[in-house]
């Protein structure tokens, strides 16, 4: 079940983003916010990498798109930046995760750590976290797409 609705948001949010050009996309239509559809994509696929990778299998996994320098690096976009190195990263980082909770069970431990603690986490408390991150990033997404072309839905 945990699962299911894992892949619901995600499906949710790539949904939120279909049709639009890269242009739209990489628009942060709700000033001052610099928040963009292409953004959250590339926040989730940063979220993915950390929850699956690091903490769950702990993975050398860098980060993709954010630094010390620039911690919020995932949000500036430029024009260079398209729809589809976002998706196709964000689609690389849904599989390892896929592949890294195959087999496990909700209880199993994390063999990394997170930034904000030493304890271990249960696969069951990743599922839900990321459950709660794709949802509240999913109703940004409703309004981020609303602004932009004015579709409302799910």
């Amino acid at each position: 079940m945990l699962e299911g609705w894992l892949d619901y948001h995600r499906r949710t949010l790539a949904w939120k983003c279909e049709g639009l050009t890269d242009e739209q996309l990489r628009t942060a239509s709700v000033p001052p916010s610099k928040l963009s559809l292409m953004g959250l994509v590339r926040h989730m696929a940063e979220v993915e990498r950390i929850w699956f990778r690091r903490v769950l299998a702990d993975e050398d996994a860098g980060p993709l798109y954010f630094s010390e320098a620039d911690p919020d690096g995932e949000f500036h976009l430029t024009e260079a930046d398209t729809w589809q190195d976002a998706y196709g990263a964000w689609q690389t980082e849904i599989g390892l995760a896929r592949r890294n909770a195959a087999g496990l069970a909700l209880d199993d431990l994390s063999r990394g750590r997170s930034r904000h603690s030493d304890d271990p986490f249960s696969l069951r408390w990743i599922y839900t976290h990321m459950i709660e991150e794709y949802a509240r990033h999913n109703g940004h997404a409703d309004l981020l797409r609303e602004c932009v072309d004015g579709s409302t839905g799910d």
